[in-house]
């Protein structure tokens, strides 16, 4: 049961995770943590979050055999989680709602994030608008122009989109941006995290509000094959639809588990986001982790063409199942991934996000290596549509 005990009271995940913030900023993080025990034990809380997932969300998201796909690479059968059909459009929504709705309980007046490829923008845009509270989204300059469908998704849905145009202007920068704003109110602004990342008792609770998509795949599996899948794989940026397919299935020791990092240009280049490929301990966004760091401890600029995958750090859970090789993680780069990208439009009529694709192009490349009576079950974590225009132009479609 170790997996389901974690993290401790004090937010580590064996050495990882924790509060290296001011101890202003610890009472208001205590204080979410004990709003979000207490909320999250009540029928009220829970039957409200269910309703929205089945009634909102359009949970369950089904699992899809992708049959094309597996004949053309001419070994394991090749499953999806179709994460991809949720309400906004991607796995995001899951965590959302359960973010917005303890805010909601707390009193709070506003809600801030960071997003980059968008999709965590919308789906908590989409939440606010659902429940009442304002919103207000921060985004890096580059990312904007890139993912320019989210953007008026955005704005259409009543947010406050803040371009953020220092540093790289891309996900760093957004997430250090936002954080200066809630700064200035913690008290009454609540700091709604995109992935299993920041300060205690953020990894934890995306990861609780993520862990429906595993537990889902889990029944859905054995119920369809009569057995668990032999490999999981899932996209790893921050870590959420990772952790949250992963999760029902840690115990499972006969069940092989990959993350997919970004390998951008390649891992011999500088422009990569390998974080748990190449990078080391240390510390970065209020929480320890591994991270691609320079000799001072900075955060290193990071590239990927998927924008939400392009972040210097991890999520603490997953530094830890690396540390115990519960968990294997490779990288694909960027011409994999597109490649990944058209192979599954044009053979199954599912054109998948950009940070998804990542995953699919590793299944692609392991179900070569292995026998049709094996199974490997990939999160689609988003759909392609933001990101169509993008791929479209950079292939001269």
């Amino acid at each position: 049961m170790q997996f389901l005990e974690m993290p401790d009271k004090d937010g580590f995940f064996g050495e990882y995770g924790g509060q290296i913030i001011p101890p202003e900023l610890k009472a208001i993080m205590d204080e979410i943590n004990d709003s979000y025990e207490q909320v999250r034990q009540t029928a009220v809380f829970q039957d409200e979050l269910k309703n929205l997932y089945a009634d909102y969300v359009g949970r369950p998201s089904p699992i899809y055999f992708a049959k094309r796909l597996s004949e053309q690479q001419g070994g394991a059968r090749i499953f999806l989680k179709r994460e991809d059909l949720n309400h906004t459009g991607a796995h995001k929504i899951n965590h959302c709602l359960g973010e917005a709705l303890l805010a909601k309980h707390m009193g709070k007046t506003k809600v801030l994030a960071e997003t980059g490829a968008g999709q965590h923008g919308v789906a908590l845009a989409t939440a606010c608008a659902l429940v009442g509270i304002d919103c207000e989204i921060h985004m890096g300059e580059i990312d904007i122009a890139k993912e320019h469908p989210n953007v008026t998704k955005m704005k259409i849905l009543g947010c406050k989109l803040v371009p953020v145009g220092r540093g790289t202007r891309t996900l760093k920068d957004a997430v250090d941006s936002a954080f200066e704003e809630y700064l200035k109110d913690p008290v009454n602004f609540f700091y709604a995290i995109g992935s299993v990342v920041g300060p205690h008792p953020f990894p934890k609770m995306v990861r609780d509000f993520q862990s429906i998509v595993g537990r889902e795949a889990r029944e859905q599996f054995l119920a369809r094959e009569g057995k668990l899948p032999d490999y999981l794989a899932a996209c790893v940026g921050g870590g959420s639809n990772a952790m949250g397919l992963f999760t029902a299935f840690l115990e499972d020791e006969a069940v092989r588990i990959i993350g997919v990092e970004p390998a951008g240009l390649g891992l011999n280049t500088p422009d990569h986001a390998a974080t748990l490929t190449l990078g080391s301990k240390g510390a970065i966004h209020g929480f320890k982790c591994y991270n691609l760091q320079d000799g001072e401890g900075n955060p290193l600029p990071v590239y990927s063409i998927a924008s939400g995958l392009d972040y210097p750090g991890v999520g603490p859970q997953h530094c830890y199942l690396k540390d115990i090789a519960r968990v294997e993680y490779v990288a694909i780069d960027d011409q994999e991934c597109l490649d990944a990208f058209m192979t599954l439009s044009r053979l199954e009529g599912i054109i998948p996000a950009l940070e998804s694709a990542h995953a699919v192009a590793y299944t692609m490349k392991l179900a070569k290596t292995l026998t049709p009576e094996q199974t490997i079950l990939v999160n689609l974590s988003g759909r392609g549509d933001k990101d169509a225009d993008f791929v479209a132009e950079k292939l001269g479609l």
